[in-house]
């Protein structure tokens, strides 16, 4: 009988397909077909294999699989070779992406991709002004990036676009796909029921090759929502609580699958933010809210083929989780995390009397809102609602209030609707639809550098110096609800569920609870035409690097690996507490540099501690006996054919995709990268480029280096997948002692190390 049940509903479902064949992924690829069959036929192959019920996460995931029937599948152990369907770049990390692909000699990339131009924008006077400063800026880049889409088949979204996340949401994103895109936050993908990856450019260079692409088997953790959001109580604040509870590495390895009856919120927010636990991913089962807005973004057809198709795009009934958390939405409360690390989890209520304790700035500096969290059509509406409030009582913002709209769509829907004038009539700026303030770019003058003070955002993350490179900003992540309210009372002690503003008359009042339409009432106002269609023949377009361009150059193969063990190595710098690729390759006024690895390069970890000092960009270089920036030493040692390591703590490089923080190291000299853990999209980064990224065995070995050791890899030439290393510490009073050293390369991966990098083993095999 279950095998007939079986068979029943697997001809219902191609006769489904047969019936809805040919949907285009996208209204710009109308060439390029959804194929939920093949996803289909791979998740019966792989559920008959396991004998189990899998999750939504295992479906997708295992429905990508290069080979289902074959491939060796266990949780947190196996390497998994995938197809995706697509891949997305913003044009910061574009640049060496495509860089990288032009030196494969490959002539047309296999699977739909796309460039996004959102980062290079700076946040100035206003969204017009800031975005033709950046074209102008920026010509050189944009004018590389936008005739490299059309030779090699990519599309090119222009700047003023929009956001890469708000984008893919809006136009590429659905249920069941599999996408890849070199930034971190890709995972906003998730709330349209989408397997969406932050990589480095190296890992999407594989798929646009049409490469299997290789992940380790992902955990899976389930976050049951039960209740109901409501009141001043926000998507934001279920991730916020998220956070709190896993640390900015307790997703790490794994994909976070929401599920149960409380599940109908805004998506996007709470998998956005999931790159912040270090989650390999987030994703939400397909619910009639994802169908609602396919149809509201013209992809009614996919929607429709979806429901058809509804079975794999939810968990299977028992299946099981890696661990469990529950979260009641009914209890939650609002929520605020920071300073220096979103992990640091507040209720709204708490944060006043906790930031006296600490000696926190309680002055609200600037308040911002948007990002690609939480820019939706919802979030602006909800932010408007409270400024309407205040406008009706004849305030304005006592702090300084800007508006960043995630996509020229929600730009242009929000001015039609009446929101923006609301906003900007409170006090905000409407900046550009782009990343603004949120990766750096913003130049800021209210304060000095150095200057202690205080903003909140409703961003994803706030290390520190992020957002406007400033060590001594306290930069908080919260809602955007919480974010206008606390801009408006000027104070970050103002709980606007209990506390009373005082009215242009003197009355006192409080703030009701925000609201706003999840959808605009008519459709969404597309505004202007931004996007530039691949050619179908690309092969005659001229791509043109200058040789004396400070902005862009072209890739030199990495040097191989000579056969041997790696001896006599110094520790360039021992990293001291938390170490991001922010703090190992800065963004802000470094973007500008990121198609030109050799100056890229002189921000490489100017931003870590030094255990040896407790400063910053001031390493001893043990040839000289001087002190020195971090990058001249390295480029010292280079020059003088001196290998060198770094060592670091916990969750080394954390934060964004940015492949540049494993090119930097190699392109200086760095040999290999030891720490007590790695985040994720770092660990297979620095594999990419041709370094040895290494685990301490035992942490406490951390404690047995010090800076002017030497120290020698061995067991090299033996490598094997599982075996672990040696390493020899030689002393500077002449004693010596040996640790030991892990790692998880898998054989695919030796070979990229043998060869000196990933890209070398692709022409090696070409």
């Amino acid at each position: 009988k279950a095998l007939y049940s079986l068979i029943l509903l697997r001809f219902h479902v191609s006769a489904a397909f047969s019936a809805k064949a040919k949907v285009a992924m996208s209204r710009f690829e109308p060439s390029s077909t959804i194929n939920y069959e093949k996803m289909h036929e791979n998740i019966n192959i792989v559920r008959r294999r396991l004998s189990r019920p899998l999750t939504l996460s295992e479906k997708i995931v295992y429905g990508h699989l290069d080979d289902p029937a074959g491939q060796e599948i266990d949780r947190g152990r196996t390497y998994l070779r995938l197809r995706p369907d697509r891949v997305a770049m913003q044009d910061a990390t574009a640049q060496m992406a495509m860089l990288q692909f032009i030196s494969s000699g490959l002539p047309r990339v296999a699977v739909p991709s796309t460039i996004h131009c959102d980062h290079l924008i700076e946040a100035q006077i206003g969204g017009p002004e800031d975005l033709q400063r950046a074209k102008e800026v920026n010509e050189e880049v944009y004018n590389f990036l936008a005739t490299a889409a059309a030779k090699y088949g990519v599309g090119f979204w222009k700047p003023g676009s929009g956001i890469i996340h708000q984008i893919i949401l809006e136009n590429y994103a659905y249920p069941g796909v599999m996408l890849i895109g070199t930034d971190s936050h890709t995972p906003n993908g998730g709330g349209l029921g989408s397997i969406c990856i932050g990589v480095g450019g190296a890992d999407a260079v594989d798929v646009m090759a049409g490469i299997p692409w290789e992940l380790k088997c992902p955990n899976v953790i389930g976050v049951k929502l039960t209740g109901s959001l409501s009141g001043w109580t926000s998507p934001k604040d279920v991730i916020l609580k998220v956070a709190g509870i896993l640390t900015v590495k307790g997703g790490t390895g794994a994909i976070v699958e929401y599920h149960g009856p409380g599940i109908w919120c805004r998506m996007a927010t709470i998998c956005n933010m999931g790159a912040e636990i270090g989650a390999t991913t987030s994703i939400f089962p397909y619910n009639h809210r994802m169908k609602t807005y396919m149809e509201k973004t013209g992809r009614g057809e996919i929607s429709a083929v979806a429901d058809h198709f509804k079975d794999d795009l939810v968990p299977d009934n028992g299946c099981e989780y890696d661990q469990v958390i529950e979260i009641n939405l009914s209890e939650l409360k609002p929520h605020i995390n920071g300073p220096f690390t979103p992990d640091l989890c507040h209720p709204v209520s708490e944060i006043g009397a906790t930031a006296k304790k600490n000696g926190w700035p309680l002055e609200v500096k600037v308040g911002l809102i948007g990002s690609c969290t939480n820019s939706s059509y919802e979030d602006m509406g909800r932010a408007a609602s409270l400024a309407k409030q205040a406008l009706d009582k004849g305030l304005k913002c006592k702090a300084q209030f800007t508006v960043t709209p995630g996509s020229e769509q929600i730009r242009a829907t929000i001015e039609r609707d009446g929101y923006s004038k609301i906003l900007s009539d409170v006090g905000g700026i409407v900046l550009a639809n782009a990343c603004g303030p949120c990766i750096g770019q913003w130049d800021r003058k209210d304060v000095k550098k150095g200057e202690k003070n205080t903003i909140v955002t409703s961003y994803n993350r706030n290390f520190t110096a992020r957002n406007d490179a400033n060590p001594a900003t306290h930069a908080f992540v919260t809602s955007p609800e919480i974010v206008t309210a606390m801009a408006i009372a000027g104070t970050l002690d103002f709980n606007p569920e209990t506390d009373y503003l005082t009215a242009a008359n003197g009355e006192k009042f409080k703030l009701e609870a925000p609201t706003g339409d999840e959808l605009p009432s008519r459709d969404f106002d597309p505004g202007q035409d931004t996007y530039q269609y691949p050619p179908a023949e690309g092969s005659s377009v001229m791509v043109n690097v200058s040789p004396t361009s400070n902005r862009l150059q072209l890739l030199e193969p990495f040097d191989t690996w000579q056969g041997k063990d790696l001896e006599g190595m110094r520790i360039l710098i021992k990293v001291k507490g938390k170490c991001t690729t922010d703090h190992i390759s800065a963004a802000g006024p470094w973007l500008k540099f990121r198609g030109h690895l050799d100056n890229i390069s002189n921000n490489m970890l100017i931003g870590a501690v030094n255990i040896d000092n407790d400063a910053v960009n001031k390493v001893k270089n043990l040839l000289t006996g001087k002190f020195g920036g971090v990058p001249d030493v390295a480029r010292h040692y280079k020059a003088n054919g001196v290998n060198w390591v770094v060592v670091g703590d916990e969750n080394y490089g954390e934060g964004s995709s940015r492949e540049h923080a494993a090119l930097e190291p190699r392109h200086l000299g760095g040999r290999a990268i030891i720490v007590k853990s790695f985040a994720r999209i770092h660990e297979t980064n620095l594999k990419k480029q041709g370094l040895l990224p290494l685990t301490f065995d035992d942490a406490k070995d951390y404690d047995k280096i010090r800076p002017d050791d030497k120290i020698s890899i061995t067991g090299l030439p033996s490598l094997v997948p599982g075996k672990p290393l040696t390493a020899v510490i030689e002393h500077s009073d002449g004693s010596q002692e040996s640790i030991t050293l892990n790692h998880t390369f898998n054989e695919t991966q030796l070979e990229w190390f043998r060869a000196g990098s990933a890209l070398n083993r692709m022409k090696e095999l070409q």
